[in-house]
């Protein structure tokens, strides 16, 4: 889990953030948790697992 947030905003055509929405909702996640989901899956699939080992300094 993480122990800091951040925000990220990004701008969407409105229709696929309501059909995105929409399918959180089946889900029973938020957007946000879905996000965070894909982002790890993304991140992990470009460095691996380990990603957090590597030497990206994220605390500036």
């Amino acid at each position: 889990m993480e122990k800091r947030t951040a925000r990220l905003t990004v701008l969407v055509d409105p229709q696929k953030k309501a059909t995105f929405e929409k399918l959180c909702e089946q889900e029973d996640v938020t957007p946000s948790q879905k996000i965070r989901q894909f982002m790890r899956e993304y991140i992990e699939q470009a460095l691996g697992p380990d990603w957090q080992q590597q030497v990206f300094n994220t605390e500036d």
